[in-house]
């Protein structure tokens, strides 16, 4: 099929709109990623953009035949479909000529087209690890970030502490964007998550699709700060729909079905964080073991003071702004005077220690262990969370409490 320059050039040039991938392997529905890979139809869509630009359309449209027996809802294919059925007797005048869809509809799946380019054109690099990512210990297999303003969500594995990028995937995110403060506000939360439990499609509608992955929302920081709301998921999509625009959940984060079921590979209940940001920051590796290596200091000098039985120096490590469920500050250094008066020595534990980046311009690390405290009269083996936070340039705890 040939066309005329024009006619060409305007089509290639929809088609990049819409399509810009990179050209790599494609995983199927719900299989265990090895490696370095990409879910769903991503790959063909870069060979079908690749044939447009070089003029081949008969085979543009074979691949995108092809890729629609593979995923028979997904809409933004078959708008490129059209596209290429029109060019062969008209000249195309914008993305998406043959719809017939209403324009709102027909702006999503170029709203999807545009996020799915900007998602894919800034990858990470190999070399690059998200800020967030401080520290997992040996049973946190893997991480989950997402980030909003890409629409992507980003599979990382845990390689004896160092994050190593898996995959990434397209999401659909709350209808008026990030940063949740509210029930009902139609928002998707930003911060520090971790998933609690796996709701399976028995127990759930269809509009869900192959499940969900309810978090912790909202979390001890959401809650320090007013903000309220429940159920954000991680989930599916219904069964006659591949994939939705970048703003349609009412909070939740959405991906589609074969990629909610190839995220379950690896998503462990209970341990799994979900790190919500509308921007991810990305560290060289230098940078993150600086970072890492500044915060475990300051939670091994805590560690230590508290064990030294130096009451007035373990508080020094406490925010003026500190709180925890016995009240502020002045009422924990109360209770710890009080039982410190008590101990002639102190042994300190710290395993499974965590460490989570809060996405966000104040500087906020989320902290989880094992505390294993020892005394002479009393001993105990429990969960903690700390929240720690830069005051006058020093790291602080400014919450305290049982995760």
């Amino acid at each position: 099929m040939r066309l005329n320059r024009l006619n060409r050039r305007i089509l290639f040039r929809c088609a990049l709109l819409a399509c810009l991938f990179a050209s790599t392997s494609a995983a199927g529905p719900g299989r265990i990623l090895a490696g370095v890979s990409d879910a769903g139809p991503d790959a063909t869509i870069s060979l079908i953009l690749r044939d447009i630009r070089e003029a081949k359309l008969d085979d543009a449209l074979a691949r995108t035949e092809n890729l629609l027996k593979l995923y028979p809802n997904f809409r933004l294919a078959h708008l490129i479909r059209g596209d290429l059925l029109l060019a062969r007797t008209a000249p195309l005048k914008g993305f998406g000529n043959t719809a017939q869809s209403p324009e709102g509809k027909l702006g999503d799946l170029r709203d999807e087209a545009l996020v799915r380019i900007q998602g894919y054109a800034t990858r990470p690099q190999a070399d690059q690890i998200p800020r967030y990512l401080l520290q997992m210990p040996d049973e946190q297999k893997h991480a989950v970030v997402v980030d909003t303003k890409r629409s992507r969500l980003y599979l990382y594995r845990n390689d004896n502490g160092r994050p190593t990028f898996v995959a990434d995937f397209y999401i659909t995110q709350g209808k008026d964007g990030a940063n949740k403060t509210r029930e009902g506000d139609k928002r998707t939360p930003v911060g520090v998550y971790h998933v609690t439990s796996f709701l399976p499609p028995a127990k759930l509608t269809d509009f869900y699709g192959a499940g969900a992955f309810p978090i912790n929302y909202p979390n001890e920081w959401d809650q320090r700060n007013g903000r309220n709301g429940h159920g954000i998921w991680l989930h599916g999509v219904p069964a006659d729909t591949y994939s939705r625009p970048p703003k349609a959940s009412d909070g939740c984060v959405v991906l589609a079905n074969e990629d909610l079921q190839t995220l379950a590979n690896y998503v462990q209940v209970g341990r799994t964080p979900v790190i919500i940001s509308t921007d991810v920051e990305w560290l060289s590796l230098d940078d993150w073991k600086a970072e890492r290596q500044a915060l475990n200091r300051e939670i091994e000098s805590w560690r230590k003071d508290w064990e030294s039985l130096d009451t007035e120096r373990y508080l020094s490590h406490y925010a003026a702004d500190f709180r925890s469920g016995s009240g502020d500050l002045r009422e924990w250094a109360t209770t710890k005077r009080r039982v410190a008066a008590g101990k002639s020595w102190i042994k300190l534990g710290l395993r499974e220690l965590s460490m989570f980046r809060n996405p966000g311009q104040q500087e906020i690390v989320v902290v989880s262990f094992e505390q294993d405290y020892r005394s002479n009269n009393l001993n105990s083996v429990s969960q903690k969370r700390q929240y720690w936070m830069k005051e006058a340039g020093q790291w602080k705890i400014i919450y305290e409490g049982n995760a």
